[in-house]
This record gives structure tokens, C-alpha cells and sequence, in this order.
């Protein structure tokens, strides 16, 4: 397990982390979720050495980071940082050699990632010549050549097409399912519910909501209520309502107290027309992490 406790830095009179702690387990994933400038990256970087901190701990399987931990960690930056004039394989063959693999085993676990990555015909190719998603693919490749046991991925779905995201997404999963711990940054919220059995919420350097999914989603002190009517043209507001209802193709959505009896309000509606689609359930992770940075 990936342990970070109480983690603080300053840049200047920016305060980038303040005392934020959060884990990531083996064999699960976990999305690392903030607004931009919140801290994320900052926290990310710092469990490879590249930035110093200036308080809290950080540990691996209950023991202090040391370098040759992180011989078996992988990262893959925001800021992409492949040399552009090398070709793909070569390049991530030599990263996997950094990492202390032998060289044949090296340049076979780069063809072996690329292959993966739908790079087969492209892996000879210097990194400048291929496109932004394929660079992206490039540096997934050289994050994972060497089967890490931890994996750090900053905005790894950033500038993907669904076909990439899909790929980036089976993998992530295969190495959880391998018995790595995923950790992962991402402002597509829809894919981190997806994919995701645990969140941590950042918000101006403290971790502001985290646990599993389910839990996240059953603790919110909303329901999301939707209702349909026969009768499309019908109007009814629940007793009461978080914020105004929002409509789509014939479907109205308000956000209700947790404590709302979802009977009553089903009774409630019927009262004005028949209704044809109600819906009483947790609010999804967009809203959950709206309510916790705001």
C-alpha cells in the first residue's frame, strides 16, 4: 500500500499541499480528483523524489520510500517528457533498463506495450512522429515496461479517442487485477466512476472526501430524484429541493436531502399525473465533487 500522510508544501505564499494524507491499495484503483491548482500533481510527483516536501511521510508496505522502491514504481506525467528524436522502442527499451531490467528483457516488454497499445506499426517511428495520442500511448508504454507495483498516472486520459481510452482503461484494470496499486488523476469524472473502486477529493491542498466509491456516493448528503410523467407537459416540484430541477428529453432531475422518503415523494408525483420513470439514488460523482470543493 501507498501511504501519504500529512503532506506539506509551499511554493513561496502557495500553499500547494496542507497536510493532505491519502492511500492506495494493491489490486485496486483509486482516482485523485481536484479542481485545477488544488494540488494533485504536486502530491503525485512527490512520491517519485521530484519535489521536496516540506513536512509529512510517505511509505510503501508500511516502510519509508527509499530510491530502490521506486525502481518498481511507475509514473506517467502530465507533461509528457519522451525524447522526440528517438525511436518509441528504443526509447522505452532504454527507460526499462534505467529501471534495472536486463536488455533483452527490456526491448521485450517495450514491443510487448506498444503491441498492447495498438503501437505495432508505429513502434520504429521516432516519438516526434507520432501523433498527441500516440505519444500518450508511447509514455503509458514507458510507465509500465517494467510491470510496476505501484502505477501513478497523471490526466492518462487526457486527448485520448475512445478507442485509446478504452485501452488505457483495460489496462489500468489488468494491472490492479495483477496485484498492483492504481493511482491515477483525471478531471472525466464519468470515467473515474467507471473505473474506480476508490476516490480521494483534493481541494486547495487537503484531502476534502475520500473512501470507495460506495461509500462516497452513500454518504452525500443528497438523493438524486428524477420523474417522468405521461403526460410531458406536467408540472410538479418535490416538497423540497437542493437546487432547480434540471430537464432532459422529457425527464426532470432535482438534487433532495438524504433523510427524503422516497415513497412520499413517489405518492407526491403520482398525485399530479401518472408518473412513468422515477428514480431515487446517490448523486453521481460529478455532483458528489462539486458539493466537496465548492
Amino acid at each position: 500500500m501507498l501511504a501519504l500522510e500529512t503532506l506539506h508544501k509551499r511554493y513561496g505564499d502557495v500553499v500547494a499541499l496542507d497536510g493532505a494524507s491519502l492511500n492506495a491499495h494493491r489490486g485496486r484503483i483509486l482516482g485523485f480528483l481536484g479542481p485545477n491548482g488544488a494540488g494533485k500533481t504536486t502530491a503525485m510527483r512527490s512520491v517519485f523524489g521530484l519535489v521536496a516536501l516540506d513536512g509529512g511521510t510517505m511509505s510503501w508496505d508500511g516502510r519509508r520510500i527509499v530510491p530502490t522502491d521506486r525502481l518498481r514504481f511507475g509514473y506517467m506525467p502530465e507533461q509528457r517528457g519522451l525524447y522526440p528524436k528517438m525511436k518509441a522502442v528504443d526509447q522505452i527499451a532504454w527507460l526499462g533498463q534505467l529501471r534495472g531490467m536486463p536488455a533483452a528483457d527490456a526491448i521485450a516488454g517495450a514491443r510487448r506495450w506498444l503491441g498492447r497499445l495498438g503501437l505495432e506499426d508505429r513502434m520504429e517511428d521516432r516519438v516526434e512522429q507520432l501523433s498527441h495520442g500516440n505519444q500518450q500511448r508511447a509514455q503509458l508504454a514507458a510507465s509500465l515496461v517494467h510491470d510496476p507495483e505501484l502505477l501513478v498516472l497523471d490526466e492518462p486520459f487526457s486527448g485520448l479517442d475512445p478507442m485509446g481510452a478504452d485501452a488505457m482503461a483495460d489496462i489500468l484494470r489488468d494491472r490492479a487485477q495483477a496485484g498492483a496499486a492504481v493511482l491515477f488523476s483525471s478531471h472525466q469524472l464519468d470515467v473515474v466512476e467507471d473505473l474506480c473502486e476508490d476516490v480521494a477529493v483534493i481541494a486547495n491542498g487537503r484531502i476534502v472526501l475520500d473512501g470507495t466509491l460506495d461509500e462516497v456516493r452513500s454518504s452525500a448528503p443528497t438523493r438524486r430524484l428524477e420523474v417522468a410523467f405521461a403526460d410531458p407537459a406536467t408540472t410538479w416540484e418535490p416538497p423540497v429541493a437542493s437546487e432547480p430541477a434540471r430537464d432532459g428529453h422529457g425527464v426532470r432531475a432535482w438534487l433532495v436531502p438524504a433523510g427524503s422518503d422516497p415513497a412520499a415523494l413517489l405518492d407526491s408525483a403520482n398525485g399530479r399525473d401518472r408518473v412513468t420513470h422515477f428514480v431515487f439514488t446517490p448523486p453521481a460523482l460529478s455532483e458528489i465533487f462539486r458539493e466537496a470543493v465548492q
